[in-house]
């Protein structure tokens, strides 16, 4: 009887952690680890204590999603889509490793950084007293020689393409439990009321603008440094590709590119609520500050995958980022009111540097727009009651010198209006790369990124999070890293699905329209 009991909870328990899709299972240990090579389990060793420190401070950071039984990899979605691609050639799989090693240095390097000094000395050898740059050289070489070694062994090559891939950000068990089948009709009609509020605020500003004061603000001027680059000098460089198909571009080549597409912000502003600036540590306060006197939007590149099979090209992207103090309480409840709010925006380039479309969200992941051009057209949704790609507004062909400006509401930064210019504010903000909010020094010298290990920013909590779990998005409303925004209450969608732009809209990639 009690064998057959035992056997029961064993099954019962089998079914559970299946049904969960595996999150109490422990991961696929590293193939490494009983290596007869010792410098080879040195390395697995290493990063088996690295993990552990990591871990134990808190400072995992979440942007791309770890590769199970390879702790030297990481995947974000684009390379996870690319995986067919990757195993088409021997060049095409070892740009694929080299990609996934560099992308968890990239983490790596921000987690070393952001290590409490206890937790460096406690790693082996004397790396660690040495300090965060003699760890992440340490941990480079180790992956270096460990990836090098997985990609030379057919069955390890099968395990990264089997295993490169990022968890879907939506908790299956919280739309079980909130009994989605039946909450997502009430989700569904929040959602249509959104939009129908939004088109309507958008009619009613193109004929009547607010009469409030409104602050313009520019991308910053292009120097020596950084000169201005022509349409054509973009095609030329999204046209040199790696084996991937990924275009090869330098930290200069984007640093112009980024100035060379930013928007123009117009902000309805009524108090510093409405002044956006550079994100900061303050003394004696958990929830990053935002320093408006500092102007600073956020950027850095991103791909979209457009069309399938291995020809299919990827496109460039560039999202620039404006974070606000709070979004204020409008009333004595407010379930949308809280600390930080950030306005996400996101240009989609055709490989002749034009851009084709336009989209954004706000950090939460909430409040994502489209805003095509006339070489975009937008594809009818399969299923009618998913959110698929609300378009408040067009944009016309944005030509070489001009910018698109976006018009942000006061208190509550949504976009009001959107419309192209060719002329300049002098007052200009700073563009600062978006890696920068992975460590940031805190005023007591010790470094932390602003976003936890579960990618959210720790204190920008929302009520609203108490109506919304049902959909599955963990904590609604909270502003999240890059990486980890579920865009949709009803069906699922990322902001970064390779895919999104290729399901939602068809493009026309070289000149004219649809």
């Amino acid at each position: 009887m009690l064998s057959r009991w035992c056997a029961l909870r064993v099954g019962l328990s089998a079914a559970v952690l299946a049904f969960l899709g595996g999150c109490a299972s422990l991961a696929p240990s590293d193939p490494f680890l009983e290596s007869g090579a010792e410098p080879v389990a040195e390395c697995a060793r290493w990063y088996q204590a690295l993990d552990r420190e990591t871990e134990s401070a808190g400072v995992r950071d979440a942007q791309y999603a770890r590769v199970d039984g390879f702790p030297y990899l990481r995947v974000d979605r684009l390379h996870a889509a690319l995986r067919g691609r990757a195993n088409s050639s021997e060049v095409a799989l070892q740009a694929f490793g080299d990609a996934l090693l560099e992308l968890d240095l990239a983490s790596r390097r921000h987690e070393i950084r952001n290590l409490p000094r206890a937790s460096l000395e406690a790693l082996p050898g004397d790396d660690g007293r040495a300090g965060p740059a003699a760890v992440l050289r340490r941990t480079t070489e180790c992956g270096r020689l460990l990836r090098e070694l997985a990609f030379a062994k057919p069955e390890l090559r099968s395990a990264v393409l089997q295993a490169a891939r990022v968890p879907d950000d939506y908790s299956t068990v919280a739309r079980l439990a909130g009994f989605y089948a039946l909450t997502r009709h009430a989700l569904a009609g929040g959602v249509d009321r959104w939009e129908s509020e939004t088109r309507a605020a958008f009619a009613a500003y193109r004929t009547q603008p607010a009469d409030r004061k409104v602050l313009r603000y520019s991308a910053p001027a292009h120097t020596a440094h950084v000169p201005p680059v022509s349409r054509a000098e973009v095609a030329e460089l999204l046209a040199r590709r790696d084996a991937l198909g990924r275009p090869v571009l330098g930290e200069r080549d984007l640093a112009r590119l980024a100035i060379a597409y930013a928007p123009q912000l117009e902000v309805e502003t009524t108090a510093d609520y409405d002044r956006f600036g550079e994100l900061a540590w303050a003394r004696g306060r958990s929830v990053p500050t935002v320093d408006g006197s500092r102007l600073a939007v956020y950027v850095h590149p991103a791909y979209t995958l457009y069309g399938e099979g291995e020809e299919a090209p990827v496109l460039l992207q560039l999202v620039y980022t404006a974070w606000f103090p709070e979004r204020p309480a409008r009333g004595a409840v407010d379930i949308l009111a809280g600390a930080l709010d950030a306005v996400v925006w996101r240009v989609t380039l055709a490989p002749d540097g034009e851009p084709v479309l336009y989209d954004a969200m706000h950090a939460c992941g909430c409040y994502h727009e489209f805003f095509p051009t006339p070489r975009a057209r937008r594809k009818p949704a399969p299923d009618p009651s998913e959110e698929w790609a609300f378009v408040p507004a067009s944009l016309p062909r944005v030509r070489d010198g001009e910018r698109p400006v976006v018009r942000l509401a006061t208190g509550t930064h949504a976009i009001a209006a959107v419309g192209v210019s060719d002329e300049e504010s002098l007052v200009r903000y700073e563009l600062r790369p978006y890696d920068e909010l992975r460590s940031l020094e805190r005023p007591e010298g010790a470094f932390r990124s602003v976003f936890g290990p579960d990618g959210l920013i720790a204190g920008t909590e929302r009520a609203e999070r108490v109506l919304l779990w049902p959909a599955g998005v963990r904590s609604a409303g909270a502003m999240r890293q890059w990486g980890r925004h579920a865009t949709a209450f009803v069906g699922r969608r990322h902001f970064d699905d390779a895919d999104l732009v290729a399901r939602r809209f068809t493009l026309v990639l070289q000149g004219g329209a649809p």
